[in-house]
């Protein structure tokens, strides 16, 4: 018997992908809004769309895909509705526990044009081959090999320079 109905993918087998996938889709979101709350709630709420269209997914090989695109979708959502706050600085008593190298490489990201951004952080955080970036961005593969090159360039100058001015 497969895990996967006739039509879409069903209860068992959707819990099952998201307990496997849950650290890669946190990666991706924490990638795209570095912010650890907002990254959980963008995975929250992605999971709980993917699982109320679970039914119309038409071709259950993509639900890896699929669920990826509806993350990244919601972390847009997200990162509209952020445009819009005014938002308050973490206080110093809330701050994150990230090692300093941790913290300087996702800074780094961060700083990085949104076109690279987003294929270095489905390629190393998500860890998503380059032809499976391609498909969720709806890019050819030469334009992600193409970015993920840049992209590497722009952050080995940037924590090169950080390094260096420390």
């Amino acid at each position: 018997m497969s895990i996967f109905g006739a039509q879409g993918v069903n209860k068992t087998a959707y819990v099952a992908f998201i307990t496997e996938y849950k650290s890669i889709m946190y990666r991706i979101a924490f990638g795209y809004l570095g912010d650890e709350t907002k990254a959980l709630d963008a995975i929250d709420e992605a999971v709980y769309l993917g699982y109320v269209h679970r039914k119309e997914l038409r071709e259950t090989s993509f639900l890896k895909t699929w669920l990826t695109r509806i993350l990244i979708n919601e972390c847009y959502r997200i990162l509209r509705k952020m445009k819009r706050e005014v938002t308050m600085d973490v206080l110093p008593e809330q701050g994150q526990s990230y090692s300093e190298g941790t913290l300087t490489i996702k800074m780094a990201v961060q700083v990085l044009p949104e076109d690279l951004r987003k294929v270095i952080v489905l390629r190393y955080f998500g860890g998503y081959t380059i032809a499976d970036t391609a498909a969720i961005l709806a890019i050819p593969e030469g334009t992600v090999a193409t970015r993920t090159r840049n992209a590497l360039k722009l952050l080995r100058v940037e924590l090169s320079e950080q390094e260096g001015g420390e």
